[in-house]
């Protein structure tokens, strides 16, 4: 099993697409809606199926059930999702990479802001898979052939930084196995709005899709829904209305990072998807509403970047830890950040 981290798919849509119509027979017994779901959709895990009837992508007589439903003769049951069904392979794309390293076993890729990482709804070309599939051969799926060539982890389209891919069916689930184990060691660099009261903290809070937004992910502590999740952060430097955060995950999920800064009132610093895009500390009007408009055009994306990625080589077993700089956007964006002065009224 895998996590995935800052997770791409078709969340730009709020169009849904009937993908499956399944008529049952008059003859069929009594049977958990999952399990008999399981005997007629390939690729598809349990655990996924459960989320989708959850989350009402499945209904049964254009009503949604609950997982436990027990489908009866003549039920129409629909599945839906947002992206509209797609029967095509990937098509290989002769793609620049910035390759960081590479073995027999496994690479590193430094992924730059604005890369989608696997073909989706809007996004069939240009990604990193497009890419992968041209510059190498055979690389294994994730698991039940799903079609995610060499992909152990992701991060957003607009989130820029390292990415370990597997060559191998071996690396593919040595990595995966250290995913799920939470061990390996990711550090990323995250510029979010105002000051946290301490240097240093732990944020602790389920992460699951909103409940008024499909698009945004929130943060339930109380853990009545989504997914434990934790995230270590320290301040590495304060500016006067922003502050540069250096983030370990000990979990990844979609868009942790994101939800679990506006969570604590610290939203990432031009993030539009959270809130960021927007003054949030200081006064938002003269000058300093200048300041900021100039700043958010020189970075207009999540100022977020996966900087360093540690974990335990597939066939040697020694520890390699490796770290990016930061891109330049994101450079620059702390520069303007270190040379603002408040004006003298």
């Amino acid at each position: 099993m895998v996590e995935y981290i800052e997770t791409e798919g078709a969340e730009d849509s709020d169009e849904l697409y009937e993908h499956h119509r399944i008529v049952v027979d008059k003859g069929q017994a009594l049977l958990r809606l999952d399990k008999f779901l399981m005997d007629r959709l390939p690729n598809v895990t349990r655990n996924k199926l459960q989320g989708a009837i959850r989350s009402e992508s499945v209904q049964v007589n254009q009503k949604p059930v609950k997982v436990s439903y027990k489908v009866k003769p003549l039920d129409v049951i629909t599945v839906t999702l947002a992206e509209p069904p797609r029967d095509t392979d990937i098509v290989p794309e002769n793609i620049s990479l910035d390759i960081v390293y590479e073995d027999e076993e496994l690479l590193l890729v430094n992924k730059p802001a604005g890369m989608v990482v696997h073909p989706a709804y809007n996004n069939w070309s240009g990604t990193l898979v497009n890419a992968l599939t041209y510059h190498l051969q055979n690389l294994p799926t994730h698991r039940n052939g799903e079609g995610r060539p060499g992909l152990v982890h992701r991060i957003d389209k607009d989130t820029s930084g390292l990415l370990v891919i597997a060559k191998t069916d071996y690396s593919m689930a040595y990595l995966a196995k250290q995913f799920y184990d939470h061990s390996i060691e990711r550090t990323y660099y995250a510029l979010v709005w105002g000051v946290p009261k301490e240097q240093e903290g732990t944020i602790t809070g389920h992460v699951g899709r909103s409940a008024k937004d499909r698009k945004v992910m929130a943060v339930y502590p109380a853990g009545d829904y989504g997914k434990h999740a934790v995230t270590h952060y320290k301040v590495l430097r304060s500016f006067k209305y922003v502050s540069l955060l250096k983030c370990n995950l000990e979990t990844g999920r979609t868009h942790q990072i994101r939800a679990h800064m506006k969570h604590i009132g610290h939203p990432l610093f031009s993030d539009a998807t959270y809130g960021g895009d927007k003054i949030l500390y200081g006064n938002p009007s003269g000058t300093y509403k200048s300041f900021v408009d100039n700043a958010f055009k020189l970075m207009p994306r999540q100022a977020l970047h996966a900087k360093s990625l540690g974990f335990l080589h597939p066939s040697t077993k020694e520890f390699l830890q490796f770290d990016s700089e930061l891109p330049e956007d994101f450079k620059a964006v702390l520069e303007k950040w270190a040379l603002y002065e408040e004006p003298i009224v």
